[in-house]
């Protein structure tokens, strides 16, 4: 390491980095207080069209997701009707159903012996079957849900995570829904449970320290490199501004430097190092990229993370890196929620870094695009039909027509 610097500097330290930087200018801008070094947030419209792309899967999943919880899986309409505002649906739900055949079936149904038949809603055939893909797709990827799991605990200082926290992020990890229930309890090895889940102050506490999960994304791919080429690349961020993005110039300095600095694996401990330092700095940089890696988009609302601030020793200020490191995370404020990103993870609004867990996603929304071009097809074949009546009422128009025209030339000739 270059040094180790703090936010706040005594007259006798002050004096030392003024000598130091008269030899070295570039000592002067490493020494600077990190929360002084300010980058303008900037929009990436292609990462941002990423987000927007995947709004209709989102949606479509928290509907189902609502009537999953509902008991025996089913609910009256109107109750779902009532919390369209809370799913976020700018449609009535009975349009939704129209619009996304496939996911559910509707049928009448009394709420109470003795009323009025309703209209209920109920899991499809067809979503029943996705669930059984999607339980293979689980089983088959097992071990690398394991190792994620273990992963996020091993980068906690305490090796230890709370079971609320991490219910809140599983569909961010790809998690399964009772990974508490049926994954942990197989794997005592790696996972213990702690504590008394009713109260709300459960815990999942790591066991065994696997040192072939202790590799990050980053030091994985300088050891593939390795294997690839020969050559021994030494573990660094990728660091690549979008076009028409610049930092000035005092800033380019700084990042440079910064960059020159060593790789801190996520996974060291380092309850030694101040704060504020540039170890420091460094070392967020990496947990966040790494939470990044593992995540199923390769992006995490900023909110989720703030949750984890504590367990992985994040600042209170920790957001201000996305933005002070833009050539490695792009901090999206689309549909008004920040939303940190993994920028070599994207080609354009593409996502290139695919998780195997992610072929979930890809099987659901090829039941969307079923139903989808099925609803297409309705449509096209209604307005045929309507094409058609108006064609037959046209003829019958112009038949009519003719009878009167012929019925007064009739009536001329009598006269």
């Amino acid at each position: 390491m270059l040094f180790k610097t703090s936010s706040v500097y005594t007259t006798s330290t002050k004096h030392l980095l003024h000598k130091i930087s008269l030899i070295n200018p570039a000592f002067n801008l490493l020494a600077k207080p990190i929360s002084s070094l300010k980058v303008v947030w900037r929009k990436d419209p292609q990462l941002d069209h990423a987000i927007e792309q995947d709004k209709p899967y989102k949606i479509c999943s928290k509907v189902v997701k609502e009537v999953l919880n509902e008991p025996g899986q089913v609910i009256p309409l109107r109750y779902l009707e009532k919390r369209r505002e809370r799913l976020r649906l700018n449609v009535k739900i009975s349009t939704f159903l129209k619009n996304n055949p496939g996911l559910f079936d509707v049928y009448k149904d009394r709420i109470k012996p003795k009323t009025e038949p309703v209209r209920f809603v109920r899991v499809s055939h067809r979503l029943r079957n996705f669930f059984e893909e999607e339980k293979r797709i689980v089983l088959e990827n097992e071990g690398w849900i394991v190792s994620k799991l273990c992963k996020l605990l091993m980068m906690a200082k305490d090796k230890v995570l709370s079971v609320d926290k991490l219910v809140h992020v599983k569909r961010e990890f790809g998690f399964p829904n009772d990974f508490l229930v049926n994954l942990v309890p197989h794997y005592p090895n790696y996972f213990r449970l702690i504590g008394p889940p009713e109260e709300g102050k459960s815990f999942l506490e790591l066991v065994e320290w696997n040192p072939e999960f202790a590799k990050s994304i980053i030091e994985q791919r300088a050891e593939d490199e390795f294997r690839l080429t020969g050559i021994r690349m030494r573990p660094n961020f990728y660091y690549k501004l979008p076009p028409g993005f610049f930092l000035r110039k005092e800033m380019r300095e700084w990042v440079r430097d910064w960059l020159e600095l060593d790789y801190i694996s996520p996974y060291v401990d380092v309850s030694h190092l101040d704060q504020a330092s540039q170890e420091m700095e460094r070392r967020t940089v990496g947990v966040l990229h790494e939470l990044l890696s593992l995540s199923l988009f390769k992006r995490i609302p900023v909110p989720i993370l703030g949750k984890f601030s504590d367990e992985y020793r994040f600042s209170n200020e920790f957001s201000s890196v996305f933005t002070r490191h833009s050539g490695i995370f792009y901090m999206s404020l689309k549909g008004g929620i920040k939303t940190a990103m993994l920028r070599e993870a994207y080609k354009n609004s593409e996502l290139i870094q695919r998780d195997p867990l992610l072929e979930i996603k890809d099987k659901f929304v090829q039941l969307l695009e079923e139903g989808w071009h099925e609803r297409q097809e309705q449509l096209k074949s209604q307005r045929e039909e309507v094409k058609k009546d108006r064609v037959l009422m046209a003829m019958r128009d112009g038949e009519t027509d003719e009878q009167e025209s012929c019925r007064e030339l009739e009536g001329q000739e009598v006269k």
